[in-house]
């Protein structure tokens, strides 16, 4: 295999595009001995948001919360930081972006997994006209929601470049065509209105897609043997399809894809794998389709996951009253102190209440209005964890 074939497309300096791969909202602050790159920097920004942290307690596929062995969103996460390495490493791309684009690429998900982003979707479908899904959401979080504490002790947005802004809103990885390539304008990320409409605006950005895709596919077959979702005749069938004696484990699937990728790879036909390659991949991700996200074992789960979403939300909607919301929810917090008390606090952060003056950054809600207020609700509850939203129903049902 060739090394280094995309070396003179990588994002940096000699790259046509690094001004507008570089570009921020607004300046950041700078130290006069900092040794970090522009993106080194933004993964040191994800990588202290709350967002972030809370991803360890997020359902990757199982909810399986006492089970400290399958895999949650942080440890597909960071499968996709090191699968994206290794491509980039091999074919001279910059690893820093990759890295960067991998940590942030998922902040944007709910509670519950993906069944927590279709629920959190119908609800914003029927109130508030919008589709939600994780990708916008991330681009959200990182934009307007997540705050860090600067040297002067002010909370500011991330402000993070727009290579890795795109990298997060456009690495959706449900895709089946066989060969990426970026694109060549800089479009407003705001453009974005559904879910792969444009391809990333770097071959980084394209690695981190592609590398999306490959880090779940055996992972959640190796968590659905140890959940006994698949019993001996459905290891066979997996086998018999792949035709191979021996059961295909991660680290087989991971290394054949990403060897198939480096080697297949090339600028003129972009990030591809061979006819084979694709379709083995496609193949378990049939499989895993049949046997695990569609498995009626799930069902039960999700039916809770429903309830429990739909109920924070109830609870929280009925706090909106125009001009008196802000008042309305810190009244009804007797009922519900914890959930209540921190909605309170959280949308402080964000609009104009009260004293701001350790807040420098955006305003982004007027809870006044009752679309917007929705909103507030709707990525308040996407930034919650699995038990945290557990606890917030138990708070509600118990008297």
């Amino acid at each position: 295999m060739i090394k280094n074939k995309f070396k003179d497309l990588a994002a940096n300096e000699n790259s046509n595009k690094w001004s507008q791969l570089i570009k921020r909202e607004g300046p950041i602050y700078t130290y006069e001995d900092d040794i970090r790159s522009p993106f080194e920097r933004d993964f040191n920004r994800i990588l202290h948001t709350n967002a972030y942290n809370r991803l360890k307690h997020k359902t990757q596929v199982f909810y399986s919360p006492e089970n400290d062995h399958i895999c949650t969103r942080i440890g597909h996460v960071n499968y996709v930081e090191s699968i994206s390495y290794t491509i980039s490493n091999f074919l001279g791309l910059n690893t820093e972006l990759t890295r960067a684009i991998a940590c942030g690429h998922d902040v944007g998900h709910g509670p519950f997994g993906h069944r927590g982003e279709k629920i959190l979707s119908e609800i914003s479908k029927r109130d508030i006209g919008k589709t939600f899904w994780h990708e916008k959401n991330g681009l959200n979080l990182v934009d307007n929601i997540e705050l860090l504490i600067n040297y002067d002790g002010h909370k500011r947005n991330l402000n993070l470049t727009y290579a890795v802004r795109d990298g997060i809103i456009s690495h959706c990885g449900e895709v089946d065509e066989n060969s990426l390539s970026p694109r060549d304008e800089a479009i407003d990320l705001e453009e974005y209105k559904y879910p792969n409409e444009y391809a990333p605006y770097t071959w980084e950005g394209c690695i981190v897609k592609v590398s999306d895709k490959i880090s779940y596919l055996g992972v959640d077959i190796n968590d659905a043997i140890q959940e006994k979702f698949l019993d001996s005749n459905k290891l066979k069938e997996l086998n018999n399809l792949l035709g191979i004696k021996e059961n295909l484990n991660n680290s087989s699937i991971v290394n054949k894809l990403v060897k198939d990728i480096c080697q297949n790879s090339s600028p003129e036909e972009g990030i591809k794998l061979s006819d084979n390659g694709l379709e083995l991949m496609n193949k378990i991700k049939e499989y895993n389709y049949k046997y695990i996200y569609c498995s009626d074992r799930m069902k039960p789960s999700e039916k809770y996951f429903d309830l429990v979403l739909n109920q924070i939300y109830e609870v929280l909607k009925d706090c909106f009253d125009g001009k008196n919301t802000y008042n309305k929810i810190k009244e009804q917090s007797k009922y519900y102190p914890v959930l209540l008390g921190r909605f309170a606090k959280w949308l402080a952060d964000y609009c104009d209440i009260g004293n701001r003056d350790r807040m420098q950054n955006k305003i982004i809600f007027d809870i006044e209005n009752e679309k917007e207020f929705y909103s507030a609700i709707i990525c308040y509850i996407a930034g919650m964890t699995d038990k945290y939203a557990i606890d917030m129903y138990n708070e509600i049902i118990h008297f």
